[in-house]
């Protein structure tokens, strides 16, 4: 049975598209930070110090290509949210909950970007999963 009226429209809540699409744009913004410090530290090794031990410790350049990479692909996988495809939400999901988890392992070499990049990574698997479908479903006839 579905809970969707007979012969009706479906109305869906504004704000729910509204936070949709502001994960949208978050992942454009993690791609965004991602692309940034990732070309920053391969140019520059010596931008970023580590100042504890830390359990990851990789080389600088290698920090560089690996947060490279994710921007490209959370900053398409951003613009796939705007198509409402599953596939999108899920590949969404996927990106923030890696990118948030690296971002954490990032905090020894940027504590602010890190924190703010898990924040938004948070909030952005909160929004997919929570409001997703909704950026597609609008006011549609049944």
């Amino acid at each position: 049975m579905s809970d969707r009226p007979v012969g009706g429209t479906v109305e869906v809540s504004d704000a729910a598209v509204g936070l949709t699409a502001l994960a949208g744009i978050l992942m454009f913004l993690l791609g965004g930070w991602w692309i940034t410090v990732g070309f920053v530290a391969i140019v520059n090794d010596d931008f970023f110090v580590v100042t504890q031990e830390w359990i990851f410790e990789f080389s600088t350049t290698s920090w560089g290509w690996t947060h490279l990479i994710l921007g490209v692909v959370v900053l398409l996988a951003g613009a796939g949210v705007f198509s409402g495809a599953v596939w999108a939400r899920t590949v969404g999901v996927i990106l923030a909950v890696i990118s948030g988890l690296v971002a954490f392992a990032w905090l020894p070499y940027h504590p602010v970007w890190g924190i703010l990049i898990v924040t938004v990574s948070v909030f952005t698997v909160w929004a997919l999963t929570v409001h997703g479908r909704d950026i597609t479903m609008g006011y549609e006839d049944i």
